[in-house]
């Protein structure tokens, strides 16, 4: 029986533990779990509530820390100090697993000796909301090429993955290392990169694999006050793949042109809904611009530039109300385009 060790990372969340844990130990069938938990000193009776759940069962251990050492270096601890089964999980105190989610994803590894993590769909919910019924009948695996998953998270410049619905082979992890501490809030995506430029990459079709809270105070922080981190950090997190792992990367150039065209358009877009939704007192265009040229410094050739000088032109007190009339031209002048070149290679 192949075993998984699950780390548990909690800071101020112990009311969440229950239920994470036994996610992980009562609806799992035909795995060999074990879980730490490790509380980061939280100010809170979290410490408590972990050591209750291990005084019950012999499967999970508990770490309290006397200092905060911050979620990376938790996160590290568990996974390279402590992680000795054949497969890992990082799962945060306030996420849990499906049921069955280990068992489908260990039956694909233990099948492919090959792929180094796998992972599948996670349901997002509502922090207070009820848990949405989850798809647990597999429908399907499939086993991208590392190399070729990896450029894919070039091209979209963007991971594709929350966290709590990934296992990962334990000797993987720990001969690629753990998150880097340089990066806060885009480790997990560089840490999938780097795995991926070592291993193939496992997906569960048809499945959920872990439920995933969203807090409303997160998203929110997200959307407005950190409109340029989110973008750093995702930029730091490609550059650094770029550079940790340009011995694996023969075309590492052309990724990290790939990568820099699509975060300078991103930010652009960014910069023109401020426009559309009435919000550029809140958004800072300036700095999206910059970062656009800094990403790519053609960015005034890229059609989201051209669409933010015209916003410019109409003016922001005037474009949320226009923004309709522009979308549709846009859309029509699109579908101009692609009539006329589809009648182009028709010959006629």
């Amino acid at each position: 029986m192949s075993t998984v060790s699950v780390v548990i990372p909690c800071y101020k969340y112990g009311h969440y533990l229950a239920d994470c844990v036994s996610s992980v130990l009562d609806e799992q069938p035909g795995v060999d779990v074990r879980v730490l938990i490790i509380d980061d000193c939280s100010p809170d009776d979290s410490a408590e509530a972990a050591l209750k759940l291990a005084a019950g069962d012999p499967r999970i251990e508990v770490r309290v820390h006397e200092v905060n050492k911050g979620h990376i270096a938790t996160y590290n601890e568990g996974l390279l100090g402590w992680a000795d089964g054949d497969y890992t999980v990082l799962l945060s105190a306030d996420d849990r697993l499906t049921p069955g989610a280990l068992t489908r994803a260990v039956a694909l590894l233990d099948a492919h000796p090959e792929v180094g993590f796998v992972y599948g769909h996670p349901i997002h919910f509502q922090h207070g909301s009820p848990l949405p019924p989850a798809r647990t009948e597999l429908r399907g695996t499939t086993v991208f090429p590392g190399k070729w998953w990896l450029e894919r998270r070039f091209k979209e410049a963007h991971g594709c993955i929350t966290s709590p619905e990934v296992v990962v082979r334990t000797s993987l992890q720990q001969e690629a290392g753990g998150y880097d501490p340089e990066l806060p809030h885009a480790g997990d995506i560089e840490m999938w990169m780097r795995l991926a430029s070592r291993a193939d990459v496992g997906y569960l079709r048809g499945v959920d694999q872990a439920y995933y809270r969203k807090h409303g105070g997160n998203m929110s922080a997200t959307e407005f006050g950190g409109q340029m981190d989110d973008l750093r950090q995702c930029k730091a997190a490609y550059d650094a793949v770029v550079t940790g792992c340009a011995d694996r990367l023969p075309d590492a150039a052309r990724l990290a042109d790939t990568v820099n065209r699509k975060l300078a358009r991103f930010a652009l877009r960014r910069a023109v809904r401020a426009y559309d939704r009435g919000r550029t007192a809140e958004v800072p265009e300036a700095e999206l611009v910059a970062f656009a040229a800094e990403c790519w410094p053609a960015y005034r050739s890229l059609p989201e530039y051209h669409g933010l000088q015209l916003r410019r032109k109409v003016g922001a007190r005037v474009m949320p109300y226009l923004q309709p009339l522009i979308l549709t031209a846009v859309v029509a002048k699109v579908r101009e385009r692609l009539w006329w070149r589809s009648w182009r290679l028709r010959g006629i």
